[in-house]
């Protein structure tokens, strides 16, 4: 079974809003045995609509569009792929009771907004998808077009429709025409600290023996993603090939690796520095990074139980003040080397009483840089259970990607000597 997406918005072409639906409907169905062939995006024109989603019909018979199904004169989408059902719009009553009595629940004081009243206003024979967390009615017409699906835009409303309402419908339907349910999963393999090229020469001769799996090098700026795809088999066969294929990469992969999925590389450091057992508290000393490391480590649920804070030591003086880094040793070494990034590690270990730490210091620009240090040139330490490492990078780009690379690299920096130990 083969699917188009249609995505609608203005916003979209002008930039202002990413096109996170369709990853999500993609992979959505892909797990339901259908496969997505085409994706496009259109403005909230109702020409443009109809001419898209008709076309996505013709060639393969399915498509779900999102976007466009709001209250407001710029959401047309109802109206125009009803044009291509022949189905005139009509008042569902019940609908429309259930619309007012959640103004009458949410907003007491108001009552329901004229406009609203539109979107109770069905397509003839469409079959309304309760959406419980938005007052835009999902919808699927089915017909000799084929079929369309149509969701709301905002994510936190499709996502749940997706899931609960349009996945198993498509499953039953897959399952009916091919008498048992084909699948397309993925798994990602999450590697930092190689490219995508020194990946590739890694893994060249191990490639033939992933068939019938697929593999994608996906650079995502401060690593390098592995999308292992299984295509068109059976679930179960689709997940035993899929645990082969990661068996055969990840010892290639080394010390690269660090997790599959969407797994972060913030949490993996502060499971890893659970394991070590209680205690095994950890600290930040950031400087070009300016707390993007503490940031990114209080972003993951429970990271008090393992993070104890940071100093953002931006200011040179503050290096000293802050951290007892010898002022002799900035003016021996420079602010940006070795030795004051491990000084920097050691201090803030000893503010905070951790067994582990990490420090960043370095030339972000886009000033700043000399011959001998320039922009880019990073210095970074960790310290765990008295063990001491250093390294210097040289990071690319811009000052934005030199900090998101710094941060990262720190905290790889201090995953690998924690599995060292």
């Amino acid at each position: 079974m083969e699917a188009e997406l249609l995505t609608v918005g203005t916003e979209l072409l002008l930039g202002f809003t990413l096109d996170t639906n369709a990853a999500d409907i993609a992979s959505a169905l892909s797990g339901a045995g259908v496969r997505v062939v085409r994706k496009t995006t259109v403005g909230d024109d109702p020409e443009a609509i109809a001419e898209a989603a008709g076309a996505a019909l013709e060639r393969t018979g399915l498509v779900v569009v999102t976007g466009g199904l709001g209250p407001t004169s710029d959401d047309v989408t109802k109206q125009a792929v009803a044009r291509l059902f022949d189905a005139p719009l009509e008042l569902n009553e019940d609908y429309l009771a259930e619309l007012e009595r959640r103004f009458r629940e949410y907003r007491p004081d108001r009552p329901m907004p004229p406009s609203n009243r539109g979107q109770a206003e069905i397509p003839r024979g469409a079959v309304v998808l309760p959406n419980r967390r938005g007052t835009a009615p999902a919808l699927w017409l089915e017909g000799e077009p084929g079929i369309a699906v149509l969701l709301p835009g905002v994510p936190h409303e499709m996502r749940p429709l997706l899931e609960e309402e349009v996945v198993p419908r498509l499953r039953e339907r897959v399952a009916r025409q091919d008498g048992a349910v084909r699948v397309s999963r993925s798994r990602t393999l999450r590697t930092t600290g190689i490219t995508e090229s020194g990946l590739q020469g890694a893994l060249t001769e191990l490639e033939a023996g992933l068939d019938p799996v697929t593999l994608a090098y996906l650079p995502q700026g401060i690593g390098v993603d592995l999308r292992l795809t299984a295509w068109s088999l059976p679930e179960a066969e689709a997940e035993s090939e899929l645990a082969r294929a990661g068996d055969l990469l990840i010892p290639a992969l080394g010390a690269h690796y660090y997790g599959d999925g969407d797994a972060d590389l913030a949490a993996v450091v502060l499971e890893r520095l659970r394991l070590r057992g209680r205690g095994c508290g950890l600290a930040v000393a950031e400087s070009c990074t300016g707390g993007l490391i503490g940031a990114r480590l209080t972003a993951v649920p429970g990271a008090s139980d393992v993070f104890l804070g940071g100093v953002v030591c931006y200011a040179d003086e503050s290096k000293t003040r802050d951290l007892d880094v010898p002022e002799a040793l900035r003016h021996q070494h420079g602010a940006v080397s070795e030795a004051v990034a491990l000084a920097m590690a050691r201090g803030v270990a000893g503010r905070f009483g951790a067994d582990a730490a990490v420090a960043v210091t370095g030339v972000a620009g886009p000033a700043g840089g000399t011959p001998e240090r320039p922009v880019g040139t990073v210095w970074l330490a960790a310290r765990l259970g008295g063990v001491e490492r250093a390294v210097q990078r040289r990071f690319p780009g811009g000052r934005r990607e030199v900090r998101r690379h710094a941060a990262q690299a720190a905290l790889d920096l201090l995953r690998r000597l924690a599995d060292e130990g």
